[in-house]
């Protein structure tokens, strides 16, 4: 049974291209598969729900997103377990992706909570939480 569950998430973007390159290998990690592809956009599909990123208008690009405000704070994806989360991590810093809250991670979220926070590069918050 799907209802209730979410259908997909829309995300504008800064910049397309450098959008793809962060987000496609993560997505691709977690078993998404590519959906949809136009010149302005690109989803990635995984059971029934999907995540889309689209170019946001360059009449919109001064208005500078932050997670502090109204809207968004952070998207948050299952992972396999802690070596998953683990495993994540070292590939995030590899490719030079800052790592959120260092000095408590991997538990940030508290004692029982096992994840690693970063942003993608228009600064949305990411995190990937391994099961309890």
């Amino acid at each position: 049974m799907t209802t209730g569950l979410l259908h997909h998430i829309e995300i504008y973007v800064s910049d397309l291209n450098r959008t793809l390159e962060f987000w496609g290998w993560f997505l691709k990690e977690l078993g998404y598969t590519s959906f949809q592809k136009w010149e302005s956009g690109h989803s990635w599909k995984l059971g029934e729900t999907y995540i889309v990123f689209v170019q946001a208008e360059d009449r919109f690009l001064d208005i500078l997103y932050h997670r502090s405000g109204v809207g968004l704070n952070h998207l948050a994806f299952h992972a396999a377990s802690r070596k998953h989360v683990d495993q994540i991590t070292k590939k995030l810093k590899d490719k030079g992706v800052r790592i959120l809250y260092t000095d408590k991670h991997p538990f940030a979220g508290g004692d029982n909570h096992y994840a690693v926070y970063f942003e993608d590069p228009d600064r949305i918050k990411v995190e990937l939480v391994s099961p309890t």
